[in-house]
């Protein structure tokens, strides 16, 4: 009896297009994945909540996973997986989350490699930069509130806020700049303990 065969690692690089400084996920799938797969995997790597709707757009046709009230989709994204689209080196396909602030993914298989025992899959091996608030507003709005956040203006509103701390809350306020001053951080590690727990069946979206 022969041995089954093992699944094909294709490594894709994700960016997320119109920002600037670049922000982007270098991920290993195996082909196996289904569509529904490749969804959770994304949301995880790219640190969205799954909040909103979402789509692919590969090869022309339209896939994704179902929200109530969202798109029905013409196929299974449990039953599609990314081994069927036999993918070659440097094709692209789209990712698009929350159509009301439309980010869009571009996604380029960078290679295909074969399975390596020794890795735990889906894996993230590189990355720039976290990703906008959900809801701020879309990329032109990302972008001029990343201009506005300057490390200057973070660090005066800041020193207001501890003048001020007796007489008022601030922890919204806070948890905005709290992210603007890591904006340019990016913890692999901390996707890919999310993403094995994921793929061990734990609710990783819970604390959304």
């Amino acid at each position: 009896m022969s041995e089954p065969s093992l699944p094909t690692i294709y490594q894709l690089k994700v960016v997320l297009v119109g920002i600037s400084p670049m922000i982007w996920r270098r991920l290993l799938i195996s082909g196996e994945c289904t569509i529904t797969d490749l969804h959770y995997i994304l949301q995880i790597a790219m640190g969205w909540s799954d909040d909103h709707l979402n789509r692919f757009r590969i090869h022309s046709i339209e896939y994704g996973v179902y929200h109530d009230g969202g798109i029905v989709f013409s196929h299974d994204p449990d039953e599609v997986r990314l081994r069927d689209f036999q993918f070659r080196i440097n094709e692209q396909f789209l990712y698009e989350y929350d159509f009301t602030d439309q980010w869009r993914h571009q996604i380029r298989v960078e290679n295909i490699l074969d399975y390596d025992p020794r890795k735990d899959y889906p894996l993230c091996i590189g990355g720039k930069r976290a990703c906008p608030p959900e809801d701020c507003g879309g990329q032109w709005r990302f972008m001029a509130l990343r201009q506005h956040y300057s490390l200057i203006q973070i660090m005066e509103r800041l020193f207001e806020i501890i003048e001020d701390a007796e007489n008022e809350e601030h922890d919204e306020e806070l948890y905005t700049l709290s992210y603007w001053l890591g904006a340019d951080r990016f913890d692999r590690k901390a996707v890919n303990k999310r993403l094995y727990d994921h793929a061990c069946g734990e609710n990783v979206f819970m604390w959304a």
